[in-house]
């Protein structure tokens, strides 16, 4: 799914049809939704909010804690403020800011910009006890990796420093070039390590989006384990078509949470796929299956 901002993930289910919504489920799944679910506690499960665009944000705040979830993430400073009184967090807040996906860090025109806003949010996010602020490289328009890799050293260099007083991590998140961000420049693993090792600050990690990760490179659990310590964040998503994390495609989701688990990794897991059946029911079967 192309996004020229964040927030334009959310267009996806406002053309979805109303159909979705009602298209039953099979009943053991709606039996798990009458009372709180108990997870295993292994995972810090999360959902993403522009996937359930349909769904009032205070609705899906209650659905979703009942669920098991702990917290509603992509959100901006007003949306959180909705799901507080569930008791979730969000996990990962987006800055105020247009075109964060496409115009980034890797250009230094955007730099002043985009500071303030990720200085405001880290702001609001200390404020509120919230653990990550998202970031992005941009699109690369022409420009070498190399060249975007050094400007986004100096873009955060000049915010990290905040981020480390205030104890609130940045992520910057890998995207898949060859099916939805055509021309994003972090789209290898490879590349947000360099760029960790270069900004070297514990309050810098990467969002590793095993979807987006799976179409550009796959070997998902060997590089989780090997660059575990660079890893803030995870995103999930059925490979093809960012669907249900079910049988229907390709990765075996259990073995992935597992192999997280293994390597210590204590932020969260969120779940960022389309659902293409009732949506509420898909979220409750996709936590089931990550709640390793």
């Amino acid at each position: 799914m192309n996004r020229e901002r964040l927030w334009t993930r959310r267009s996806v289910l406002q053309t979805a049809s109303a159909g979705l919504v009602g298209t039953l489920a099979a009943p053991a799944l709606k039996a798990d939704r009458q009372e709180t679910h108990k997870t295993k506690g292994n995972i810090n499960h999360s959902v993403c909010r522009w996937c359930y665009g349909n769904i009032p944000l205070a609705k899906l705040a209650g659905e979703a804690a009942k669920m098991g979830f702990k917290s509603i993430e992509l959100l901006k400073a007003d949306e959180y403020k909705v799901v507080k009184p569930y008791g979730l967090t969000c996990a990962m807040l987006s800055p105020k800011i247009d075109n964060i996906i496409r115009d980034g860090l890797n250009r230094k025109e955007y730099h002043v910009q985009i500071q303030k806003a990720l200085e405001d949010a880290i702001e609001f996010a200390a404020a509120e006890g919230l653990p990550n602020v998202i970031c992005m490289s941009g699109n690369r328009k022409g420009m070498p990796d190399q060249e975007g890799l050094e400007n986004c050293v100096l873009g955060l260099k000049n915010v990290v420093g905040l981020a480390e007083k205030k104890k609130v991590t940045l992520c910057m998140e890998g995207l898949n070039s060859k099916v939805d961000h055509k021309d994003y420049m972090y789209d290898r693993t490879k590349w947000g390590v360099d760029l960790a090792k270069k900004v070297g600050s514990p309050r810098f990690r990467l969002l590793y989006d095993i979807y987006h990760m799976q179409i550009m490179e796959g070997d998902v659990i060997r590089t989780i384990r090997e660059y575990k310590d660079y890893i803030g964040h995870y995103h999930t998503g059925g490979v093809p078509g960012r669907h249900e994390i079910d049988e229907t495609q390709e990765l075996h989701y259990p073995a992935v949470m597992k192999a997280i688990v293994e390597t210590g990794f204590q932020g969260f897991v969120a779940q960022e796929f389309i659902p293409v059946r009732d949506p509420l029911e898909s979220l409750a079967q996709g936590l089931r299956i990550c709640d390793v």
